[in-house]
């Protein structure tokens, strides 16, 4: 009796609300669901700039929360970002966090919720499982279609010079998700793209990962890969498109449900120090990475990539192998069309530090793992080549 399903499990956030302009309302739903009242607002200076969080605040002050406005998040956040913003909540004792932003300030929100009530050091976080305890409410609101953080138990640091470190842990998500599409109406083509692909990597990674992949995270990649390829282009051309912005964001959110339980591979494990050396954005240094580690895994995912291509080229005839081959080639051509830079060359990346790149890409053995086959040091270095 072997033909059983493999045993799994599914988690994910408990609630999740999608609502055009709903973060102008957010004090309203946010006092309706939580009886905390001293809220952190986790974010990055750009959106303030931009004149996005004002409002917001406005809606939270109204509904009688006192906002303690943290704003300094950048790209890749390293220690001090997150110890800086732990520190300004304590002093003003909030009881609840709000992160809102790209997958940078929510995952900033994640840790601070647990920093904030926890005694164990930041050190001793890093890796699968090690948060003890509880933490704060937490409550997320993206404003990229890209990472899915809002509903991931993981938070990415960068913890050197040009090293990231993980915290995977169920504290880690939130208790409510909002997903406003119309928070990513200004974002421009380019990120657009980049966090448009990234999602989509995180749909494929889950999709053929090799130790966790489940029917639940199965139905939600293909369902997100769906979304993300129909209209990907469509987002980029025209960022006001409502419809298209709102299916970004409902197709992001799903692969992250997705890797969140099937986790990411080899992609991600080249990815990463892209954004250690060279500060590429994480979005786009997956971007950059997918081509590449596609044409690798084709032979060993041939079945797995031959269902995808009914996803996003439709239905069509040929063996596994074919088909993988229309599905590697579709994905080639969204990403070609969305205008995001296609080369390594083309972010400042210099041939001669490509070997230093392989030998870190394979510090990434968390994520190694979940490929469908195994990547060597040289076959990183080959594949940064091929990207090159």
């Amino acid at each position: 009796m072997s033909d059983g399903l493999n045993p799994f499990e599914f988690r994910t956030v408990p609630a999740i609300q999608l609502e055009w302009s709903g973060a102008k309302r957010l004090g309203e739903v946010v006092g309706a669901r939580f009886a905390a009242r001293k809220v952190l607002l986790v974010t990055d200076g750009g959106l303030v700039k931009a004149g996005i969080i004002a409002p917001i605040v406005a809606s939270l002050e109204a509904s009688g929360f006192a906002v303690t406005l943290f704003d300094e998040v950048v790209a890749d956040p390293p220690e001090h970002v997150l110890l800086a913003c732990v520190a300004k909540a304590k002093a003003a004792g909030v009881d609840i966090v709000i992160g809102l932003g790209g997958g940078s300030s929510l995952d900033v929100a994640k840790l601070a919720a647990v920093l904030l009530v926890s005694e164990q050091p930041l050190a001793d976080l890093y890796g699968i499982g090690k948060v003890q305890g509880s933490r704060l409410p937490l409550i997320q609101v993206p404003t990229t279609a890209g990472t899915g953080s809002e509903v991931t138990n993981i938070t990415i640091l960068t913890t050197g010079e040009t090293t990231k470190m993980g915290v995977v842990s169920p504290q880690l998500y939130a208790d409510f998700v909002l997903l406003d599409g119309e928070l990513t109406v200004g974002l421009p083509a380019v990120h657009t793209a980049a966090t448009g692909i990234d999602a989509m990597v995180h749909a494929i990674e889950a999709y053929t990962s090799r130790h966790k992949k489940n029917p639940v995270s199965d139905a939600l990649a293909r369902e997100a890969l769906r979304l993300l390829s129909a209209n990907l282009i469509a987002a980029c051309k025209d960022g006001t498109n409502r419809k298209a912005r709102e299916a970004m964001l409902l197709g992001a959110m799903l692969a992250g449900q997705a890797f969140a339980n099937s986790p990411v591979a080899a992609v991600h494990a080249l990815a990463y120090p892209l954004g250690g050396h060279y500060h590429v954005p994480h979005g786009l240094s997956n971007a950059l990475m997918l081509g590449p580690v596609l044409r690798f895994n084709a032979k060993a995912a041939a079945p797995l990539y031959a269902e995808l291509a009914d996803v996003i080229a439709g239905p069509g005839a040929g063996g596994a192998e074919a088909r993988a081959d229309v599905f590697v080639a579709t994905m080639q051509k969204l990403m070609d069309e969305s205008g995001a830079p296609r080369r390594l060359r083309d972010v400042g990346v210099t041939d001669n530090t490509l070997a230093m790149l392989a030998s870190d890409a394979m510090k990434q053995t968390r994520l190694l793992v979940n490929n469908p086959v195994e990547v060597t040091e040289a076959d990183a270095l080959a594949l940064y080549r091929e990207a090159f």
